[in-house]
C-alpha cells in the first residue's frame, strides 16, 4: 500500500472516511449493549444510525473498490484476446461503465432530493444529507473509471460521448432535479411543466437505444464490465425501455441496505479480515494438529476444519484460500500429501463452511426472502455437516493410501496449543450462545465479534499493531463495498423482474411443461449450477431469490429448505469450470495454471454434488432438528 502522505487528498478522505464509519458501525451496537445491560436503556435512534452507516459503508466502499480497481468482474474472454483488441475492448467496456455510472449518478441526486418529506430526519440528521452519499459516491465512481480509459487520441471522445449519453437517458432525473433547486431558490414559482416538451421528444429515440445498450451491456459482462455495473445497468436499462422512473432503483438500493439485518454482513466480514490478518490460524492449525494428527489423514481434516471456521466469518469470498492457502499447502506437503490432492482439497475448502452461523450469505439470503435467519442456520447445521465430513473421508482415504505418518496425542503439545488457540476457539461460541439464546441481536452479535477479535488479537496476542488496524479496515473495505455495491445494484434488476411479473410467468410455464416435484428439483439444481459459475453468491441471491421462491411454493418445497438447496448449489458453483471464483484465487495463490486446478479439484467437486444432491432430495436433513430446537 502507498504511503498514506503520497496520496491525493481525495483518496485520504475516502480512508478517513471508511476508518470512521466501520468504527462506529462496530461501536455503536456494542455500546448498546452495554446501556441496555447497564442503564436498562439503549441509545436513542441507534438502529436508525446502524442502518444509514450501512448506506455510507456501501457507498465508500464501492468508491475504495473502485479507485483500487477490484470490482468483482468475470473476464472470461478478455484473457484470451492480444493487442490491439485487448485494448478496443477495454475502451468499450469504460465506456459502458462511466455510461451506466453517470445515470445513476444523476436518478440518485434526483432520489436523494425529491424522495422523502422535507423535514424528515435520521436521529438527528436531515435524511437529504444522509442520502446526497448516493450521488457523490456515483460521480466519484465515475471519475476513477474515466481514468482507467485506456490512453489514446480516442479517449476524450470515449468519455464525451459516455457522459453526454449518460445524460441523455436521465434526462427526467436531471429535469426533477432542476425542478427541484428551482423550487427551492424560486418557492413562488411554477416549474413543474418546463421541461416536458423536451423529455417528450427525446425519449422514444431514447426507448430504442436501450436494445442497443443492454446488448452490450450483457456482451460487456464477458470481458470485465464489473458485475456491480452489469447488474445495475440492466435494471436502469429495462426501466427505461418500459417508460418506468428510474429513480426507483435507487430507492429499491436504499430500502434493502438499511435492513435492520445487512449491519451483520460488514460486522462479520470486518471480524473475518482482522482474524485472517493475524496469527489466528497458526495457532488454530498448532491445536488441531496436536488434536486430530493421530486420525488417518490428520492434517487434511485440520485444513478442511481449519477453512470452515474462516469461511463461516468472511463468506465464501475467498479470504480463506487467500489468507491461509498457502500455510496450509505447505504442511499438507511436508506431510507427504500428494500435491494434486492438496490444491484440490484447499480450493473446495474455500467455500465450506458457508451454511454454518454467522455465514453472511445466510443472513442476505434471510433478507432477501424474508425468512428467519435463526431457522435458516439450524437448517444448514446437518446439510453442512454432511459436506465438512465428506471431505474427511476423502482426506482420511488419501493419508491412508499415502501411508502418511500418524502422530499420537502428546497432551504437552495439546495443552499450550489449546490455551493459545482458546480464544479463537470460543468465539463462535460467543455468537452462537448470545444470538440463538436472544442475549443480543444478530447486529449486535456481528459488533462483539469485531471487539472481540480487535482486543484478542490486538491487545491479547499482539499479533496486530495498532498502526496496521488502518491497513486491515481498508482491505475489508474493499471486499465489503465491492459486495454491497452489487447488491444495491441488482436490487434494481430484481425489482424488474418482479414488477414484470417474471416469476409469476415462470411459475405457469413449469406447471405447464414440468408436473414432477422431483424433476423441478433437478432442472433447479442445474440452474442453480449454472448461476453459481457465473454470478457471486451475494448478487445471485438478490436477482434469482425472487424468482424461485413462487416456484418452490408451487412445487410445495418448504422455504427453508430451497434456500439451503441454493446455498448449497451456489457454494458449489464457486468450483465448477470454467469461471467458479474459488478456481481463480487457487490458480493465484498456489501459482499453478487454471487448467491444472481444473483438473485437480475434479474429485472434490463429484462427491460434493452429490452431497448436494441428498440435501436436495432428503429434505429432513434440513428439518430434523426443528423438533428439537424452539424459536
Amino acid at each position: 500500500m502507498e504511503n498514506k502522505n503520497s496520496l491525493p487528498l481525495l483518496s485520504r478522505i475516502e480512508n478517513i472516511f471508511s476508518y470512521l464509519i466501520l468504527f462506529l458501525l462496530a461501536i455503536i451496537p456494542f455500546t448498546e449493549i452495554l446501556t441496555r445491560k447497564i442503564i436498562g436503556t439503549g441509545i436513542y435512534g441507534a438502529s436508525d444510525y446502524i442502518q444509514h452507516l450501512v448506506l455510507w459503508v456501501t457507498f465508500i466502499g464501492g468508491v475504495i473498490t473502485s479507485r483500487e480497481g477490484k470490482h468483482l468482474n468475470l473476464s472470461l474472454g478478455i484473457g484470451l484476446l492480444k493487442e490491439p483488441f485487448k485494448t478496443w475492448i477495454k475502451r468499450a467496456t469504460s465506456f459502458i461503465s462511466i455510461l451506466v455510472l453517470c445515470i445513476f449518478t444523476f436518478c440518485s441526486l434526483s432520489f436523494a432530493l425529491i424522495g422523502f418529506d422535507p423535514g424528515q430526519k435520521v436521529g438527528l440528521f436531515p435524511i437529504r444529507s444522509i442520502l446526497m452519499i448516493l450521488p457523490l459516491a456515483y460521480a466519484v465512481m465515475t471519475w476513477y473509471f474515466i481514468q482507467q480509459v485506456p490512453k489514446s487520441r480516442s479517449k476524450a471522445w470515449i468519455i464525451s460521448l459516455s457522459l453526454i449519453l449518460g445524460a441523455l437517458f436521465s434526462l427526467e432525473p436531471i429535469i426533477h432535479s432542476i425542478q427541484w433547486f428551482l423550487t427551492f431558490l424560486f418557492p413562488s414559482g411554477s416549474w413543474t411543466d418546463q421541461f416536458q416538451p423536451l423529455a417528450r421528444i427525446l425519449t422514444p429515440y431514447l426507448h430504442t437505444l436501450t436494445w442497443v445498450a443492454i446488448f452490450l451491456l450483457l456482451l460487456s459482462a464477458l470481458f470485465g464490465t464489473p458485475i456491480f455495473i452489469v447488474l445495475g445497468g440492466l435494471g436502469l436499462f429495462f426501466f427505461i425501455k418500459t417508460g418506468g422512473s428510474i429513480e426507483v432503483l435507487p430507492n429499491e438500493a436504499y430500502t434493502m441496505l438499511t435492513d435492520s439485518s445487512l449491519p451483520a454482513l460488514p460486522l462479520f466480514t470486518l471480524a473475518g479480515y482482522i482474524l485472517s490478518e493475524s496469527k489466528a490460524g497458526e495457532r488454530l492449525v498448532r491445536f488441531f494438529q496436536a488434536l486430530l494428527s493421530w486420525l488417518p489423514g490428520g492434517m487434511a481434516i485440520v485444513s478442511i476444519i481449519i477453512c470452515a471456521f474462516f469461511t463461516t466469518f468472511t463468506g465464501a469470498s475467498g479470504v480463506t484460500i487467500l489468507a491461509l492457502g498457502g500455510l496450509l499447502s505447505f504442511i499438507l506437503l511436508n506431510n507427504k500429501y500428494p500435491k494434486k490432492f492438496t490444491l484440490g482439497l484447499l480450493t473446495a475448502s474455500g467455500s465450506i463452511g458457508l451454511l454454518f452461523p454467522p455465514s453472511l450469505p445466510v443472513i442476505m439470503y434471510g433478507v432477501a426472502a424474508q425468512i428467519n435467519i435463526k431457522k435458516m442456520y439450524v437448517a444448514g447445521i446437518l446439510p453442512g455437516l454432511l459436506m465438512i465430513i465428506t471431505l474427511i473421508i476423502m482426506g482420511a482415504h488419501t493419508g491412508m493410501k499415502n501411508k502418511v505418518e500418524r502422530m499420537p496425542v502428546r497432551l504437552n503439545k495439546l495443552g499450550p496449543a489449546f490455551i493459545k488457540s482458546l480464544g479463537e476457539i470460543l468465539l463462535p461460541l460467543i455468537i452462537i450462545i448470545g444470538y440463538f439464546k436472544g442475549i443480543i441481536t444478530l447486529v449486535e452479535t456481528g459488533a462483539v465479534a469485531v471487539v472481540y477479535s480487535l482486543f484478542l488479537e490486538v491487545i491479547i496476542h499482539k499479533d496486530i499493531r495498532w498502526k496496521d488496524l488502518s491497513k486491515i479496515f481498508l482491505k475489508s473495505m474493499t471486499l465489503i463495498g465491492g459486495v454491497l455495491i452489487i447488491l444495491a445494484g441488482a436490487k434494481g434488476l430484481s425489482y424488474y423482474i418482479v414488477d414484470a411479473e417474471v416469476p409469476l410467468k415462470l411459475v405457469q410455464w413449469c406447471q405447464t411443461y414440468i408436473h414432477s416435484k422431483y424433476v423441478f428439483l433437478i432442472l433447479l439444481n442445474i440452474a442453480l449450477l449454472i448461476v453459481g459459475c457465473f454470478m457471486d453468491i451475494f448478487s445471485a441471491i438478490i436477482v434469482v431469490v425472487p424468482l424461485i421462491l413462487p416456484l418452490g411454493r408451487a412445487f410445495g418445497i418448504d422455504p427453508i429448505h430451497l434456500g439451503i438447496i441454493f446455498l448449497a448449489n451456489l457454494e458449489l458453483g464457486y468450483l465448477t469450470p470454467p469461471v467458479g471464483l474459488n478456481l481463480y484465487l487457487a490458480s493465484y495463490t498456489f501459482e499453478e495454471p487454471l487448467t491444472k486446478i481444473y483438473r485437480n479439484v475434479v474429485p472434490f467437486l463429484i462427491v460434493l454434488l452429490i452431497d448436494v444432491l441428498l440435501i436436495t432430495y432428503l429434505p429432513g436433513l434440513t428439518t430434523v432438528l426443528f423438533q428439537w430446537i424452539k424459536f
